[in-house]
């Protein structure tokens, strides 16, 4: 059954162009992920199909009587509400049939009227409403009835007009980035909710794994072309990489045909016969096809950066409390170079708080934190870009220099970087403040990379970046030799990035996993250790990383630098025996000796300083 016929529609902002001649249709049953590079209109699409906006051309024409909900990156909630109030102040359809029957109960002898109500309330399991909404802002955190909406957060509001929508029980639900503001626990709540759901669903989201797990579909706007996948999103990838291929082929055949025709062009007649107009004609069209280019850039990252020294950021038995709250307490860390740190845990349990100590900006209530001299941090917030009046996206780059320092000496300009971070030409002279918030995101994080961070705080990195953002940014951190700390209810993006992570609970302690996200689950089960819970959660087995028979006190970084380090001292210790033995054979001068003296000092050195660590570490696994 169809529920949306989308006709031929256009949307343009002045000279900016987001699409053309789009059409497409939603029918019953279809979980459709709509899946677009940022800038390029996913927003606009949304709004036109929820009636806040409309096309310049073409039409967006639904089923009559179709029941749709409609959830906004921003929602318009009245601030005036408290939580509850909100939910009774909807035009959710069910609250009308409890209102009627509300009514019917005051007139017991119509019975007509009542049996009616009676009906519809059964009809429309409009008795479990009040137990519904309840369920659903417990499982979203949102359970201060009484609280008004003015008081809320940014990532309440949106949990609050996901409760509403979801309330409405929509035959056809149509999202815009539903994951935001979610924390893991909550967003694997939604993917089971809409997996036992028959609602029909439209959605932009960037969440690959809420993608593949709940989508049956995946449409894709690419250079003003749909292109329709029939699969979740790792079907999207296998169909997507084959059709590339397939145009790259094209295109190949067509340059070869473009060379043959213009061979012909160059040699033939001016005086041209209708035959040979209509072969011009063609030539036109296979030039165009030949000179196609695919606008497939990739995001450079090849910064330079200071090396981090043997010392990088060192927490001494901090503390942290708001009031009653306790967040954590006496917690005690080392950073290793190159270290990769997810951290997890409920919204409320002091994941921004900690990040907001490591760097500097809140001061623990006890402990200390002692940075190394060459560490340069990098803190990307959730906050994002500051906006100023007039600025335009290349004067934001060129704030930090006309030139960029790259590795090896070499440097680029601030249009070439900004080039590497999608943004072309045109775009660079556009205000920022027409970019989408997308492009805004990417802009920012342009910023944070370009000072030349070694320590990267990554607060929510992935809210509004598009997939082919999220990739780049991915590889390029993969690559990254510094230390990174990742907050993320991305669960694709920590799988790849983390080699550990942190799990902050409701109890105050913070867990250090030595897994990335999908290991803990697997681990954990279907839930985040609660304040109550967590020792219950843990199996006490021999092999447990957090059983009470294991001696070791290392985290899991610190083992694979054990491991690693008694690897380094015997290698060394060989080329030590080495180079003493050629002191004997090689009939060095005295030049020699003493620059081969001095390799031989750095390799004894070099064992003392490893074997001295590995010393340390081997008391504390005995201690």
């Amino acid at each position: 059954m169809n529920y949306v016929s989308v006709e031929n529609i256009a949307k343009s902002y002045g000279e900016r162009v987001l699409f053309t001649d789009i059409s497409f249709g939603i029918n019953a049953g279809q979980k459709i992920g709509f899946v677009a590079k940022n800038g390029t209109g996913k927003t606009s699409l949304l709004n036109i199909l929820s009636e806040k906006d409309v096309p310049d051309e073409g039409q967006v024409v639904y089923r009559k009587n179709l029941k749709v909900a409609f959830l906004s990156q921003e929602p318009d909630l009245n601030p005036a509400l408290t939580v509850e109030q909100t939910i009774f102040s909807t035009e959710n359809p069910i609250l009308r049939i409890i209102e009627n029957y509300e009514k019917a109960l005051l007139d017991p002898s119509d019975t007509e009227a009542y049996q009616k109500a009676f009906d519809a309330m059964d009809a429309n399991n409009a008795w479990d409403f009040e137990t519904l909404y309840k369920q659903i802002l417990f499982k979203l955190n949102l359970e201060e009835l009484d609280k008004k909406v003015a008081n809320l957060s940014g990532g309440q509001k949106k949990r609050l007009a996901l409760t509403n929508a979801l309330l409405m029980q929509p035959e056809l639900l149509i999202m815009d980035e539903p994951t935001n503001h979610l924390d893991l626990e909550m967003i694997e709540w939604l993917e089971a909710f809409f997996a036992k759901s028959n609602i029909t669903l439209f959605m932009v989201t960037h969440d690959r794994y809420f993608l593949d797990r709940v989508c049956n579909e995946i449409v894709e706007l690419e250079e003003g072309k749909l292109y329709s996948y029939k699969g979740n999103y790792s079907y999207f990838l296998e169909k997507r990489e084959a059709r590339l291929e397939n145009e790259a082929s094209e295109r190949a055949k067509a340059k070869q045909l473009y060379k043959k025709e213009l061979d012909w062009m160059r040699r033939q007649p001016k005086a041209r016969t209708t035959k040979s107009k209509s072969r011009i004609d063609d030539f036109e069209e296979i030039k165009s096809r030949a000179n196609k280019r695919r606008d497939e850039h990739e995001v450079q990252l090849e910064l330079n950066m200071e090396r981090l020294g043997t010392k990088v950021v060192e927490l001494h038995g901090i503390s942290k409390s708001y009031g009653d709250n306790t967040l954590f307490s006496k917690f005690n860390y080392n950073f290793l170079r190159g270290e990769h740190l997810g951290i997890i845990g409920k919204n409320g349990t002091g994941k921004s708080t900690f990040l907001n100590i490591l760097s500097g900006s809140v001061k623990p209530d006890t402990g200390k934190v002692v940075i190394g001299e060459t560490v340069q941090f990098g803190y990307y917030t959730q906050e994002g870009i500051d906006i100023k009046s007039g600025q335009k996206v290349i004067d934001v780059i060129r704030e930090y220099g006309d030139y960029i320092p790259l590795k090896k000496g070499r440097k680029i300009s601030a249009g070439q970087l900004l080039e590497r971070f999608l943004f072309d030409r045109k775009k660079q002279y556009d205000y920022v403040e027409k970019l989408s918030g997308g492009e805004k995101k990417r802009l920012y994080l342009c910023t944070v990379l370009i000072q030349n961070p070694n320590f990267l705080i990554l607060d929510e990195p992935t809210n509004d970046l598009d997939i082919v953002t999220l990739n780049v940014l991915e590889n390029f951190l993969l690559d990254f030799p510094g230390c990174v700390i990742v907050v993320s209810h991305d669960r694709y993006f920590m799988d790849k990035i983390v080699d550990h992570l942190f799990v902050f609970s409701e109890s105050g302690e913070i867990t250090d996993f030595p897994g990335n996200y999908s290991d803990f689950r697997t681990y954990y089960g279907t839930s985040l250790p609660s304040a109550e819970s967590e020792e219950d959660a843990i199996p006490k087995k021999k092999n447990s990383w957090k059983g009470e028979e294991t001696k070791v006190k290392l985290s899991y970084n610190e083992q694979k630098e054990f491991q690693k380090l008694e690897r380094e001292i015997q290698k060394l210790e060989k080329e030590k025996e080495l180079l003493q033995n050629k002191f004997a054979t090689e009939g060095w001068d005295g030049e020699e000796i003493d620059k081969q003296s001095q390799l031989l000092q750095q390799l004894i050195d070099s064992i003392e300083e490893k074997t001295e660590r590995w010393f340390e570490l081997s008391a504390k696994m005995e201690g």
